[in-house]
């Protein structure tokens, strides 16, 4: 089992951050005013999208952000597909990836190994994985009747929804409740919770050991 103590070396600087989307943007959006209020000392790097006419490029060019188009369907395989993704953020000089509303499973290289982080709007292990995307992720969660839902931040690998845990956040779940309501309420949290794990990667303070993340001076 690998360990790693940390997993990043503090930066002392900006940590350079590549962006990936399939959709609207709007974690994309909550790291651009969080590092406009002086609140995450990060710079976005590199926007990297799925999809040409998303929302969230458009949105990220109006930003003035680099921007890069990667379809899936223009490459044989998920190894070309990601291949080509973490060429392009090589080139950026990326030192952290941040899963943004990114629908495509990708194979995550070993010089990227802890260095790409995702964002679910649920308390993992549960409605994550294959498919669980979005309101589908409220949507189940209501339907099971769960009293308390949230976020989590985590390492990526090469599973969706899988990988150590950096930090979550939870909400409570009301009587009244849609996908709607609950996911504005559950993104509220997400909006702390990644830029907080950005911040500890960035710090140096993140260590795995035997697959569990342990925040350094705590």
């Amino acid at each position: 089992m690998k360990t790693f103590r940390p997993v990043q070396k503090t930066l002392n600087r900006p940590v350079r951050l590549g962006v990936l989307i399939s959709g609207g943007g709007t974690t994309m959006l909550n790291f651009i005013e969080k590092i406009a209020d002086d609140e995450l000392d990060a710079e976005i790097a590199l926007v990297i999208s799925s999809q040409r006419d998303c929302m969230g490029i458009q949105r990220a060019i109006e930003a003035g952000l680099k921007t890069k188009i990667v379809s899936r369907g223009k490459f044989s395989s998920v190894a070309d597909f990601s291949n080509a993704i973490f060429t392009q953020l090589r080139e950026a000089r990326v030192d952290l990836v941040t899963l943004a509303g990114f629908l495509t499973l990708i194979q995550i290289p070993e010089d990227f190994y802890c260095r790409v982080m995702n964002i679910h709007p649920a308390l993992i292990p549960s409605f994550c994985g294959a498919g669980f995307f979005g309101h589908k992720v409220h949507e189940a969660a209501l339907d099971r009747g769960v009293k308390v839902s949230g976020c989590t931040v985590h390492f990526a690998d090469n599973e969706y929804d899988h990988g150590p845990i950096v930090c979550q956040k939870s909400v409570p779940v009301l009587s009244g409740d849609t996908p709607d309501s609950l996911a504005e309420r559950v993104f509220e949290k997400e909006c702390e919770a990644y830029p907080e794990a950005v911040r500890l990667f960035a710090a140096g303070r993140l260590e795995i050991a035997n697959n569990r993340v342990h925040v350094l001076g705590e």
